[in-house]
């Protein structure tokens, strides 16, 4: 029998496993997929997660694995500012900064942290509760867990059959995310950027040496089959159209823009979601994956006091949820708001009188760790 099972080796799942790890906990993760391989293109690390990563001794890694990102602006189509992130004055308060990284590198900083010890091509097929909960899995292998972390996903299967809720909401938006060898002009190499027009957007970052992480969103009406998104793109800037044009087709995903809806309860006896399972959040704050690392902190500080886990699941849910409902609100909104089709010009004025300090202020609040 397993002590602990984790279901899912994604970045909270194994970011929870550094953490039992360091308590001396025995555990197990499983991961559906065969092997930890280079899905997902890049990602944004916030000082937030980078706190975490320190305390795990892999901050210096991940730095070195990735790009550290000293500004973060949002602009019009031609590149004028609309509103930018005092990032500077944040690393000094937090002692961290961002940092771009391709989320396989991360995965696998994580991964190899814990030896690899993890249980690939375990997908699970069914999760019941007896005397303790009966994993099956669809390769055949079932497995008997006392404690039980859902750490897999928005679609996740430890939610849907123990606590059978769920509530899946689609923004409308199509989002395509690449990656790309391309020399930026030296003024975006630790500068990220999203560009907002009408109904559409484009954001670029730099991971590593010559290598661009780059996503481009549509309002859904305007998708169709085969569409070309250096002409649906046209209008902007010739850096964002020679970022495309750079760009194997191959290098490119598309996904929905989806999330979750807030659900009343992260825990059952003896189980706990964490990060997307729990509360899947829309990407415009950068915050989906923090927040999962975020939990796995949480939960950590908590069994430091209390080896209760029911318990803790408890107080977690409790010191975790008013943060977590108002980055997936507030970023559902940031989302309809980037998108307008209409009103674009009066949009970017507003947000443009919307004092630095008020700002910099909503994103201290996020980056301030809980515990």
């Amino acid at each position: 029998m397993n002590p602990i099972s984790i279901i899912g080796a994604g970045i909270g799942g194994l970011t929870l496993g550094n953490i039992l790890k360091q308590q001396n906990l025995d555990f197990t993760i499983y991961e559906s997929a065969p092997e930890i391989k280079p899905v997902g293109a890049g990602i944004m690390m916030a000082v937030n997660a980078m706190q975490i990563f320190e305390k795990l001794g892999l901050k210096e890694k991940i730095e070195n694995a990735g790009n550290k990102i000293h500004g973060i602006s949002i602009t019009d189509e031609k590149l004028k500012t609309i509103s930018t992130t005092n990032v500077l004055a944040l690393e000094k308060k937090f002692n961290s900064c961002n940092v771009a990284i391709h989320r396989a590198d991360l995965q696998n900083i994580l991964a190899e942290n814990l030896n690899f010890e993890i249980k690939l091509n375990h997908s699970l097929k069914t999760i019941e509760k007896k005397e303790n909960y009966q994993l099956h899995f669809e390769n055949g292998s079932e497995v008997e867990s006392k404690i039980v972390f859902g750490a897999d996903g928005i679609h996740s299967k430890v939610r849907n059959q123990i606590l059978k809720t769920r509530k899946i909401r689609n923004a409308q938006q199509k989002c395509w995310r690449g990656l790309t060898d391309f020399n930026l002009p030296e003024k975006y190499l630790h500068h990220a950027l999203e560009i907002w027009g009408k109904g559409k957007r484009f954001g670029f970052v730099k991971l590593s040496e010559n290598k661009v992480y780059w996503y481009a969103l549509i309002n859904e009406n305007n998708y169709r089959e085969n569409i070309d998104l250096i002409e649906t793109f046209r209008d902007f800037d010739s850096l964002v159209l020679q970022i495309l044009e750079a760009t194997k087709p191959e290098n490119i995903i598309l996904n929905d823009i989806i999330d979750l809806a807030p659900i009343p309860k992260w825990f059952a006896e003896n189980l706990c979601l964490i990060g997307d399972a729990a509360h899947a959040t829309t990407p415009n704050m950068g915050q989906g994956a923090c927040q999962s690392i975020e939990d796995a902190y949480v939960i950590g500080k908590l069994l430091e006091k209390d080896k209760n886990f029911n318990s803790v699941f408890e107080e977690f849910q409790k010191i975790r949820r008013k943060k977590v409902d108002h980055i997936v609100n507030t970023s559902w909104k940031i989302g309809q708001i980037s998108q307008w089709e209409k009103g674009n010009t009066l949009r970017n004025f507003v947000m443009r009188l919307i004092p630095e300090s008020t700002h910099q202020k909503m994103i201290e609040k996020i980056l301030q760790l809980e515990m």
